[in-house]
């Protein structure tokens, strides 16, 4: 059966594949920000991200972030930036799946966003915050949406079969 012969909630998808189109771009930008950047400017740059989030940069991942910082070199951020780069291309296929209402970037959408859930979910613990809930939040809407789209073609399409 064609997969465009299924109804599907077009505004949601749409609405999710605006977000993911968005992060794709902050990630490209952040890529190319990063080539621009000498390897000493990016320690400045994370100490004031460091301050500007009222975190301490002595404990925990403040400390980390910014002792990774402190080893960066050329190579470094070039691989960082081209990492940054696949993030955002998987995040443009994605949306533009999503966009046109394709199974796969349903399937696609539901495992990315459900391998941030670990993690996002330690944050919680560790500092629960309303920016860590918040994002965790968006996130479990974003599953829980596309997993209930997918459950409901499965069933249309189904139906349609039993039907003919």
């Amino acid at each position: 059966m064609p997969q465009e012969s299924v109804p599907h909630p077009k505004r949601g998808l749409r609405l999710i594949a605006a977000f993911e189109a968005a992060k794709g771009l902050l990630a490209l930008l952040a890529g190319f920000g990063v080539l621009t950047m000498a390897p000493g400017r990016l320690r400045e740059l994370g100490e004031q991200l460091v301050d500007h989030a009222h975190l301490n940069p002595a404990s925990g991942m403040p400390r980390v972030f910014l002792d990774a910082l402190a080893d960066v070199h050329d190579r470094q951020l070039r691989l960082l930036a081209a990492g940054a780069a696949a993030y955002a291309a998987i995040r443009f296929v994605e949306g533009w799946g999503l966009w046109y209402g394709r199974r796969w970037a349903e399937w696609l959408g539901v495992v990315s966003a459900s391998l941030y859930v670990p993690f996002e979910i330690r944050e919680i613990l560790r500092e629960p915050s309303p920016l860590h809930l918040g994002i965790f939040a968006i996130n479990a809407l974003i599953i829980w949406y596309l997993a209930r789209d997918l459950a409901r073609r499965r069933h249309a399409g189904a139906t349609l079969r039993t039907r003919a």
